[in-house]
């Protein structure tokens, strides 16, 4: 095909293929067709059928961007695949809430407006001891507001160890500056005793910062105070401490600590996510001694961080489920987190028969930010290394790791319906 042969929008516009569809939204994928289509021959290609390439691309407008992901990569909390995926308690919560109208901020009893941060704060009271509780859109912002609030124009002091960056460069150091507070380090990288803190208290002082050390470890040669001393280091000064969880499991998972464990600790208030570990939606959670949270509701920033009424509803889900140890496996994550290697492994070997590939030991990891040194025992189904970008760009995508010349499909991060989902397609590109 030659540049002269490639027919007119408006030729386009008359074919009647093209005759049902909306007219600005075929004038725009004509224009982008033959805009392809020009570079095309240019580079000495033939760009085929112009009118299904236009129908093409009227499909690839209308798909939606944000879609369903299987995870196969053993990453049980992936960042890029959007964290924990939601328990159904948590998801028919959010139906419930988001189909029609709610009492986001109407109290029912009174008759009168009320606090969207009402609904989850004796639920989050009763899972963590705390006296009060706020809800934001995440953890950052829980820091954000907490610093903003406290130490506006004052110091926060915090261990040179725990001036941290996670995920796409968030850093505490950043962070305290857009609060409007002033850092003072104490310590060094890998060392930091209370006495480096009492050094650094003095009448600027708003405030103590402990940060867990979320995506890394120091190990070797290093000392870090107890909670409790800063604690104790804090009353002594009249300031608060405010401890930075993080990822902040409601139950104990390996090293990690729990909100409920600071608070008894001697922390003032304590920050943590509500997706990662706990497996609910993104946000942010305070939790505390009451007159600190109430100057967080009271500060401006609270409005701009608040959390929407589908991310209450699902972390109410969620949270509901943490009042019962019975329902652990009823939360995606800490199904996969402790799920046994060996049944894991039957699900590598079902689908493995099913395709055609070789099942493989593998390590899964938590991800999100959260046990950095832990490795769970896993199983993959190893298929053609090939196959790997056809099945990310399938429908749905299936995102793998490619290692040793080989796709791994790690069963740990799938289910029993969602291996099945894999198989087929994995079948249907060897066809």
């Amino acid at each position: 095909m030659k540049l002269r042969d490639l027919p007119s929008v408006d030729e386009l516009l008359r074919d009647d293929r093209l005759a049902a569809e909306p007219h600005d939204l075929v004038v725009a994928a004509a224009r982008t067709v033959l805009t392809r289509a020009r570079l095309e021959i240019g580079a000495g290609a033939d760009p085929g059928e112009i009118v299904d390439r236009v129908l093409e691309e009227l499909v690839r407008v209308r798909r939606p961007s944000l879609r369903r992901v299987l995870n196969a990569t053993g990453v049980l909390v992936h960042t890029n695949l959007g964290r924990a995926p939601l328990a159904d308690a948590a998801i028919a919560r959010v139906v419930e809430v988001g189909s029609g109208y709610s009492n986001l901020e109407y109290d029912l009893e009174r008759g009168e407006r009320g606090s969207r941060q009402d609904h989850l704060a004796e639920l989050l009271a009763r899972l963590t001891g705390a006296e009060a509780a706020l809800v934001v859109n995440n953890n950052a912002a829980a820091v954000l507001l907490a610093l903003a609030a406290l130490a506006e124009d004052r110091e926060v002091v915090v261990s040179r160890g725990e001036l941290i960056e996670i995920g796409d460069g968030f850093r505490i150091p950043d962070v305290l500056a857009r609060s409007g507070a002033r850092l003072v380090e104490v310590g060094t990288t890998n060392r930091t005793r209370a006495s480096d803190y009492e050094v650094a208290i003095g009448p600027e002082t708003a405030l103590l910062l402990r940060v867990h050390q979320s995506n890394f470890r120091v190990v070797g040669f290093s000392e870090r105070p107890q909670l409790v001393e800063l604690a104790e280091l804090a009353r002594r000064h009249e300031i608060p401490l405010v401890d930075d969880l993080g990822s902040g499991s409601l139950t104990r998972i390996g090293d990690e600590p729990t909100p409920a464990e600071s608070l008894r600790a001697g922390a003032d208030l304590v920050c943590f996510s509500g997706d990662k570990l706990l497996g609910g939606p993104q946000a942010g959670v305070v939790v505390g001694r009451a007159d600190l949270v109430a100057r967080l509701r009271r500060h401006a920033l609270q409005r701009a961080l608040r959390a929407d009424k589908l991310t209450l509803a699902a972390l109410e889900g969620t949270l509901a489920l943490a009042l019962d140890p019975e329902s652990r496996d009823a939360v995606p994550v800490l199904r996969m987190l402790y799920e046994p290697v060996d049944v894991v492994r039957a699900r590598a070997e079902r689908l493995a028969a099913l395709v055609g590939g070789e099942v493989e030991d593998t390590v899964a990891r938590v991800g999100g930010g959260a046990l950095p040194l832990a490795e769970l025992p896993s199983a993959a189904c190893a298929v053609d290394e090939e196959l790997a970008d056809a099945l990310r760009l399938g429908e749905p995508p299936v995102v793998a790791l490619v290692r040793d010349g080989r796709t791994l499909l790690d069963c740990r991060t799938l289910t029993d319906v969602e291996m099945n989902e894999v198989a087929a397609a994995v079948l249907a590109l060897r066809r």
